[in-house]
């Protein structure tokens, strides 16, 4: 998926332990402060958005405890010594979740700790499901869920080793469309493709 905003990176903020290349903007210290004007706050949610979107799709992450992440490299600058609050970060995903953050994340619960980050959402994963599905011949053929992110036949594929819940959310809008039926119960599910 293209995203809307494109932001320079530098090849020189690659992290130690990645290949991951930080935003321009990540290296700034304003980037990590709620920024005072309605524009300029708009501007920065959407870099900040199309950061942890990019963050999360490299290191295959699909939902984050903000509190666990508070102190990583998605949330803490460790050269510049700056990092989002925990009220900052909120903000973002609040931000993420809403229809001007294109509904890029989903709050886990009221209290507002868990999120699902959709660097794909549930309806972009099953067209590419769908898709790997035409290409291969799979349709009428029953699948186990697990064969379908963990087998061998689709180790290649984007949605290889893809958490089981948001595979889930994906086959349900193929469904919803008639495209496929999933049964069983939750540890023994398959799914069949129309």
């Amino acid at each position: 998926m293209a995203l809307s905003v494109q932001e320079t990176t530098t090849n020189t903020s690659t992290s130690p332990t990645t290949d991951f290349i930080f935003p321009k903007s990540y290296h700034f210290p304003p980037f990590f402060s709620a920024q005072p004007t309605a524009l300029t706050r708009q501007a920065q949610l959407k870099k900040w958005s199309i950061f942890i979107q990019r963050y999360c799709q490299h290191h295959r992450i699909f939902q984050v405890q903000i509190i666990d992440v508070l102190d990583t490299p998605l949330f803490h600058n460790s050269t510049l010594k700056k990092r989002l609050s925990l009220k900052d970060a909120k903000a973002v995903i609040d931000y993420m979740v809403s229809k001007d953050g294109d509904e890029r994340a989903e709050w886990l619960g009221p209290e507002k700790a868990v999120a699902w980050i959709w660097w794909r959402k549930p309806e972009e994963w099953a067209n590419v499901i769908a898709g790997w599905v035409d290409e291969t011949g799979q349709k009428g053929t029953v699948l186990t869920l697990y064969e379908l992110v963990q087998g061998e036949t689709t180790e290649k594929q984007e949605f290889y080793a893809m958490d089981m819940e948001v595979l889930r959310k994906s086959l349900a809008t193929l469904v919803k469309k008639g495209k496929a039926q999933v049964f069983g119960t939750d540890d023994q599910q398959g799914v069949k493709f129309f």
